[in-house]
């Protein structure tokens, strides 16, 4: 099987990515929107990552999704939102076994991509790392965190994990994939929809630790009933602990609010309340929360969905 990177999604995670595997020596090949952002690409001469205020330009070679060279492994590193039709664009070059690793906020977009590609393995990730795109094109690696990875239908690690270890790009292969993936779930749920109603940083929310404490017993009520104790253990506490730690930082919905740009608040908040839909729990703050947060992304003229 080829050993290739075929990266799709040049956004922060996926540069950030593709740079560090490429400075490792590893085959890395990007997958852009269409020819004329290959175009730009090109002209850019490359990915260029700026990390401890040290620049440095990755000549990593880029196609677009009509290219017709087959995939045996794909970072999806897009949106959710963008996730299932872009993948169904390349489904065609997957190879038989191809392995798909997801990197997408929130829940439900895994499932969906996994859908359209019954032929590949879809492995699930969940990455606390920090980076930005200071311009295009350019990647700032913001903070150091981690990336865990998993497998829910088949415990067996792949190999290309050494890739992963050899680029410096911390990692753990879990069993237990979705634990992770809920967690970070509940604390995007109980942070980032409050900073953009309230207009603040994360910090701001000190302010309001009594309905943060709330949306927290109610998350951790869901994840109860969603059979995901270890993930609703402590929650109330992280929530607090992360607030403090990032207390000067803008939430990521906060930034796709402020700047115009679609929230992933489907995948994160909006699939919280169906699951509790489903299993006809009330959570009657959480569903206030989204009806706030709906009716404020309509306001700014920005898609519900």
């Amino acid at each position: 099987m080829s050993s290739t990177w075929h990266i799709l999604g040049a956004g922060s995670l996926g540069s950030l990515w593709a740079c560090r595997l490429a400075r490792a020596g590893k085959a890395v090949r990007l997958i852009l929107r269409d020819a004329e952002r290959l175009k730009a690409y090109e002209a850019a001469g490359g990915l260029t990552l700026i990390e401890k205020d040290q620049a440095q330009l990755h000549a990593i070679p880029a196609q677009t999704a009509h290219d017709t060279t087959p995939i045996h492994r794909l970072l999806v590193a897009c949106k959710a939102y963008d996730a299932e039709h872009a993948v169904a664009q390349l489904a065609p070059r997957l190879v038989h076994g191809a392995e798909l690793i997801l990197l997408q906020n929130g829940l439900g977009s895994q499932d969906a991509v996994a859908n359209q590609v019954p032929h590949a393995r879809c492995i699930f990730a969940s990455s606390t790392e920090g980076a930005f795109r200071q311009a295009d094109w350019q990647v700032n690696f913001a903070g150091h965190g981690f990336n865990w990875l998993g497998d829910q239908a088949n415990p067996l690690a792949p190999e290309w994990l050494d890739d992963l270890s050899d680029a410096g790009i911390p990692h753990e292969w879990t069993p237990d994939i979705l634990t992770r993936l809920w967690r970070k779930l509940a604390l995007n749920c109980a942070i980032n929809p409050l900073t953009v109603l309230h207009d603040c940083r994360n910090g701001g929310l000190v302010a309001h630790h009594c309905e943060v404490a709330t949306l927290c017993a109610e998350l951790s009520e869901l994840l109860q009933c969603c059979g995901q104790p270890e993930a609703a253990d402590g929650l109330s506490e992280e929530v607090e602990r992360v607030i403090k730690a990032t207390a000067a930082n803008y939430s990521s919905m906060y930034q796709d609010v402020r700047q115009g740009r679609r929230t992933e608040i489907h995948y994160l908040l909006g699939h919280a309340c169906r699951v509790a839909s489903r299993h006809s729990l009330e959570l009657p703050h959480l569903e206030r929360l989204y009806r706030r947060l709906l009716e404020h992304l309509s306001a700014r003229g920005l898609p519900c969905d």
